[in-house]
């Protein structure tokens, strides 16, 4: 296969939000101008791009960004683009503003984008790891979890003072899709007595497994951490709430749901400096002609992981984190 030359890339979020995109779009357009290409930056994801919604961005576009959360190209979810029509659309807008190859940073369904158009139009696509729920296989982390995660830890600490105050048991849900990361070491982080999470879904019951193996001692209060997952058919804390009234109506619940709280905020440092070696290791990625892979960071080090495995492999939680809560919640 001869390999395109690149002169122009495009980049573009898609999928939810997440804090350290900005960082991530700043490393891809600095390091694309430093080895001598043009940028594009494509506005509202997969949508934006079939609707043409494409700039020129220099080093200024994005210029005082690192520390902003959300992202300054925006993101959209896209109907059209899961029709061939629309790909083509896509493909067509593309051509038309010279764009030799493409970068996406989202989650699974973004990367699964670049997958398809990659696949129907040979054009070289490289995927960055962009999502707080940290849910990709081959990469230890992605790029918002470590802002989510200690945003939800602030929360459950304020959460903690209230609950001390009323000797409640509050269910806090967080996000995090069919993944339990979110949940698990917010969970550990805080204190909480529990984590209700998807890969734990076994025949033993979470909720009876957590009512016997504490908190009936002489806690003040007990926090548990639910993962949002509709994989079980439950509906998340509301559902863990209720049942604890009815089957053990001598205990007092409270349901906090954090929703998009999760998602905003200033990214961390640790999220802005990954975002930073990604969006590099990107542009080096498409130079050594790398196409169709996922950058991401495992051992602390650089890894490409081809998008079939990033988006269709369940990530594994480590079992010791789980055990680790367990030990510590008695």
């Amino acid at each position: 296969m001869i390999m395109t030359k690149i002169t122009t890339i495009g980049v573009l979020t898609s999928g939810g939000d997440a804090p350290g995109m900005n960082a991530a779009i700043r490393a891809v357009t600095r390091a694309a101008i430093y080895n001598g290409w043009k940028v594009k930056g494509i506005y509202r994801g997969w949508e934006g791009l079939i609707n043409g919604e494409i700039k020129d961005f220099t080093s200024e576009s994005v210029s005082g960004t690192i520390n902003r959360g959300g992202t300054i190209l925006r993101t959209a979810r896209s109907k059209g683009f899961m029709n061939e029509e629309g790909r083509a659309k896509a493909y067509e807008n593309l051509k038309a503003h010279n764009i030799d190859a493409l970068i996406v940073i989202g989650g699974n369904g973004s990367l699964a984008g670049a997958q398809v158009i990659a696949s129907e139009y040979d054009i070289p696509c490289v995927g960055l790891p962009g999502t707080i729920d940290n849910d990709l296989y081959g990469t230890d982390t992605t790029i918002g979890y470590d802002t989510a995660l200690n945003t939800i830890m602030d929360c459950v600490d304020k959460i903690r003072d209230t609950a001390n105050s009323h000797n409640r048991i509050f269910f806090v849900e967080v996000m995090g899709r069919d993944a339990g990361f979110l949940a698990q070491n917010a969970a550990i982080a805080t204190g909480a007595e529990a984590a209700i999470i998807p890969e734990d879904q076994t025949d033993v019951d979470q909720l009876a497994t957590f009512i016997g193996r504490g908190v009936r001692k002489s806690k003040n209060s007990s926090i548990v951490l639910v993962s949002e997952s509709k994989k079980d058919g439950t509906g998340g804390a509301q559902y863990y709430a209720d049942r604890l009234v009815h089957e053990y109506p001598e205990f007092e619940a409270r349901v906090t749901i954090l929703g998009h709280l999760q998602r905003g905020g200033i990214p961390t440092a640790n999220d802005r400096i990954l975002a930073s070696r990604l969006g590099v290791a990107a542009i080096e990625a498409l130079k050594d002609g790398q196409r169709n892979i996922m950058v991401g960071v495992k051992n602390d080090q650089i890894v490409y992981v081809p998008f079939n495995k990033a988006i269709r492999i369940d990530k594994p939680i480590d079992r010791e984190l789980i055990n680790v809560l367990n030990v510590l919640s008695i």
